[in-house]
């Protein structure tokens, strides 16, 4: 079991914020090892290993442009062209499969490292940490693709696209904050996985994926803001505002993501702080 002297001290039930946020940084270097160790079992036993993370997201952008811009017919209406729309449409799901992926399990992570818990002694809010952080490396490449069809399908680029970096960077503390959160509910309802999965479901088609959030603001100005206060919005209006130009309501979207972040983020780190120390006992 890991002592004091790596940085971790043996409490009550309860650990202090203080407390937890210096265990939670004396475990950085496990942080590190988990997260490579989380990637490469993922894709260990896989011909075309990391291809499926980013592959699948672009043949996705890629069905769907073709589907609505020439059986649905709507592509047109966001886009100069299919491939701006593909340009549109990847932008989004970049940002989107990484909260798909990393979303669940983050949400599951305490229950489903249960084993190595027993072994070890680590706060046990870092298996959420693991699980976010494994799923950058996909995300990173998903950012060099983006690049790449921008400037060779889309409109070209500019200084803009470095808003990417905020945007991706916000998107990891959207799974992070939230899988504090959850990640202590799943222990004590189980249900929470296929809730997290329903609304997932759901999301996609409620968060301004294959339409922009303009198209909403010439008559429905209410669903509009409904929409982009989603936790998924604000991520890929960033994501749209470096690649395809931003959207009248992206502020709005991008606001409403970092209350979201500070709402799961403050009841989840109070809930890690409060029954860290129960958790196993009660798996």
């Amino acid at each position: 079991m890991l002592i004091a002297e790596e940085g971790f001290e043996l409490r009550g039930p309860s650990t202090p914020p203080r407390v937890m946020l210096r265990e939670l940084w004396a475990a950085r270097h496990l942080l590190v090892i988990l997260a490579r160790k989380d990637f490469y079992v993922k894709y260990r036993r896989t011909v075309l290993g990391v291809v499926w993370a980013v592959g699948v997201p672009l043949v996705q952008a890629v069905v769907l442009s073709v589907v609505f811009t020439h059986v649905v017919g709507i592509g047109r209406t966001y886009a100069s062209s299919q491939s701006t729309y593909a340009v549109f449409l990847y932008s989004a799901l970049v940002p989107w499969n990484y909260l798909a992926n990393a979303g669940p399990a983050a949400a599951t992570a305490i229950v489903d490292n249960v084993a190595l818990a027993g072994k070890i002694y680590f706060p046990r809010a870092l298996p959420v940490l693991v699980t976010a952080t494994s799923a950058i490396y996909p995300l990173a490449i998903g950012l060099v693709l983006l690049l790449l069809m921008s400037l060779v399908v889309g409109n070209g680029i500019g200084l803009s696209f470095l808003l990417v970096i905020p945007g991706a960077a916000l998107v990891v503390v959207l799974v992070v904050c939230v899988g504090l959160c959850l990640s202590a509910l799943h222990v004590y309802f189980r249900d929470v996985r296929y809730i997290v999965m329903a609304v997932l479901s759901v999301g996609f088609y409620v968060t301004p994926i294959i339409y922009p959030l303009s198209r909403l603001s010439e008559h429905h100005h209410v669903l509009r803001d409904l929409i982009a206060i989603g936790p998924g919005a604000g991520p890929i209006e960033i994501f749209r505002a470096a690649t395809v130009g931003a959207d009248s309501a992206w502020a709005l979207a991008v606001t409403a993501c970092a209350c979201w972040c500070v709402v799961f983020g403050g009841i989840g780190f109070w809930l890690q702080c409060r029954r860290d120390r129960v958790f196993v006992d009660l798996l």
